[in-house]
């Protein structure tokens, strides 16, 4: 089985909780890109779902395939969200980012009642951070920013390079029109902290540690799907 056998393997066993006339936060990236396929098969069999999309790329995919679509204004409350990832733990900590729609993503997972994970089994890891972690802050003052970020980690034991996102030849830009700096801290131990650090500092927008927010992990390797439940 390969990895995109794995996505749709994950993708499928995730459908699965998704009832007829929920309201869903979409994701994005492969898998969740898989699971937009999906879904739109059902949709066209008649299955009724109101989604908001995570990102300008996951729209556009559902707008092609003719799922109905609404803005978080219009459904501020959804039933569930379903979400890929980079990286996973035991206790369903995540990183998430690297399509670069970490701000969204996570303003959509808060606004659900529940947030169900699927990934192929790589994505699965003892401890994050081998996975550079996605931190989403303002153009403006980039400099200090990144200089306030070191220290953070610094503090917390962690050092890496912080690499500015590009596209191409150009930086980057998030859909909130944001830039993004890559850390390569190769480990985080202790993702609580860290997170506190970087909300600490206000050029951070948002950084890509989901914590306490996954409530379920589907994960499809060669044996197939397999479901963590938060510890």
């Amino acid at each position: 089985m390969d990895a995109r056998e794995m996505k749709v393997k994950a993708a499928q066993a995730a459908l699965a909780y998704v009832e007829d006339g929920m309201r869903l936060g979409i994701g994005t990236g492969s898998t969740a890109d898989e699971f937009v396929r999906l879904l739109a098969e059902k949709v066209d069999e008649g299955f009724k779902v109101e989604g908001v999309p995570t990102s300008e790329r996951t729209a556009r995919l559902c707008v092609e395939l003719g799922i109905p679509l609404k803005s978080l204004d219009e459904l501020p409350e959804l039933d569930l969200t379903i979400d890929g990832a980079d990286e996973v733990d035991a206790n369903l900590t995540l990183i998430k980012g690297g399509g670069g729609a970490l701000l969204r993503e996570k303003i959509v997972a808060a606004a659900s009642a529940r947030m169900i994970v699927i990934a192929d089994e790589s994505k699965l890891v003892g401890m994050l951070g081998a996975y550079p972690l996605p931190i989403e802050v303002n153009p403006f003052g980039l400099a200090a920013t990144q200089i306030a970020i070191e220290k953070a980690a610094s503090r917390l034991g962690l050092s890496g390079a912080l690499t500015l996102r590009k596209s191409g030849a150009d930086i980057f830009m998030t859909d909130g029109g944001h830039y993004i700096l890559d850390a390569s801290f190769g480990r985080i131990p202790d993702a609580d902290a860290l997170s506190a650090e970087l909300n600490f500092i206000p050029g951070v927008v948002e950084h890509g540690l989901f914590i306490h927010m996954a409530s379920l992990a589907i994960i499809a390797g060669e044996a197939g799907a397999r479901t963590l439940e938060a510890k």
